[in-house]
């Protein structure tokens, strides 16, 4: 091998490990981040989802109390997600019962109730992890954070029960 063919080959090696550690850098960003990203949309008309960059800048949290965010943040995305799947699975076989050619009112009854149970075990989810939350913030925090869930316990005449918690997944 001449020398120009060293340094071609040198330089494509150069840019190789560049381009992998351009790629490693990106996916390192994307996995720390993953936390910040997950948003609980209390409102869709509200401009701030309840994100872990929320609560650093509008409340004003510090590293520890966003661990614990962080923490109650994964136990509540992971509860409430199964929920609402379950949830929305339940409606979708009422609505199928109620326009089949002979629905059946007992059937009805059963999904009813069992749509219920789940829908009073998400708002003890959601009342644990605000409970969480609150246990880390100071008296102006907690203030912040009332005006933040405020539209979660707001009479449903002025939310649908679709908008008032849904989770907000970025494919992740």
């Amino acid at each position: 091998m001449n020398k120009t063919n060293k340094i071609l080959w040198f330089v494509i090696a150069l840019l190789v490990i560049l381009n992998l550690a351009t790629i490693g850098t990106i996916f390192y960003h994307n996995r720390q981040s993953k936390d910040d990203n997950q948003a609980i949309v209390l409102d869709e008309n509200r401009p701030n989802p309840l994100t872990g960059r929320f609560f650093r800048q509008e409340l004003g949290f510090n590293d520890a109390q966003i661990e614990v965010f962080r923490e109650a943040n994964r136990h509540f995305q992971y509860v409430a997600n199964d929920l609402i799947f379950e949830m929305d699975s339940l409606k979708s076989e009422m609505f199928e019962e109620l326009n089949g050619t002979h629905p059946d009112s007992t059937r009805l009854h059963d999904l009813s109730a069992h749509l219920g149970r789940h829908h009073a075990e998400l708002k003890n989810v959601t009342n644990d992890f605000y409970l969480k939350i609150k246990s880390v913030c100071d008296s102006s925090q907690c203030e912040r954070l009332q005006g933040a869930f405020l539209p979660l316990f707001l009479s449903s005449a002025l939310f649908r029960d679709t908008q008032i918690i849904s989770l907000l997944i970025n494919g992740i």
